[in-house]
């Protein structure tokens, strides 16, 4: 059998290492693994980009290398955070930050296709998985089409409240997603050290009729959560 490579041996030592240590456990610099297992720095920089690459650790400039928690991989379909989380055997929460009506504004008017001046109802949300916090959730939603809606048990899953109470079915939806660095109230709420990267998801939500019904804005926790999806090549005729 060929012999590992240094920084392949050290990996799985990390590895084996870390099997117990809760997310965020922060290994130990650079320079103490190199002494304690008696090889180069170079190699202890091969051996954390693996296991950074294959998402077993983060890494906080300044701030040095962390035990990365299980990541939850978003497909391209169209289904709430409950939903996702339920089909991970996840049990999903929230806990409300905000909610009222507030004026709509130019961006969100246009995502919703309002008049500025319009009413909106803005609920803002930190969304748990198993009680730990994934994602900060602000959605705005006409005012005219879900009167009451500040009555409402806001702690579960929206889209079924919509549905169930209001008769609005979001069927379709156009998302834009980019990286983005973590503020300090933003990591506070999400637990993580500031600086972390985040994924923001900008979402306009659709009926049957293609009428605008949510304008959702979720910053993600980039070490818990990805998304996936396939590409089809389409071969040269």
């Amino acid at each position: 059998m060929a012999k590992l490579a240094k920084h392949e041996e050290l990996r799985q030592r990390l590895l084996a290492g870390m099997a117990d240590a809760p997310p965020h456990t922060p290994l130990p610099t650079e320079r103490e693994i190199a002494a304690e297992h008696g090889v180069s720095r170079n190699t202890v920089r091969q051996a954390l980009d693996a296991l950074e690459q294959a998402g077993g650790v983060y890494r906080v400039q300044g701030a040095g290398t962390f035990v990365a928690p299980a990541v939850v991989s978003k497909s391209l379909a169209l289904t709430s955070f409950s939903e996702d989380m339920r089909a991970r055997e996840m049990e999903p929460g929230a806990r409300l930050l905000t909610a009222g009506t507030v004026r709509a504004g130019r961006r969100i008017g246009d995502f919703l296709d309002l008049d500025p001046r319009a009413e909106v109802f803005r609920i803002g949300r930190l969304r748990l998985a198993d009680g730990a916090p994934m994602c900060l959730e602000t959605v705005h939603l006409p005012t005219a089409r879900v009167p009451g809606l500040a009555e409402a048990d806001l702690d579960g899953s929206l889209y079924q409240l919509l549905s169930e109470r209001y008769g609005l079915e979001i069927v379709t939806a156009e998302q834009v997603v980019r990286a983005v660095d973590l503020g300090e109230t933003e990591s506070t709420l999400l637990e993580v050290p500031v600086g972390t990267s985040g994924l923001h998801v900008q979402r306009v939500g659709l009926d049957r009729r293609e009428r605008p019904v949510e304008a959702t804005t979720t910053l993600y926790r980039a070490d818990r959560y990805d998304i996936r999806f396939a590409v089809r090549r389409t071969p040269a005729s």
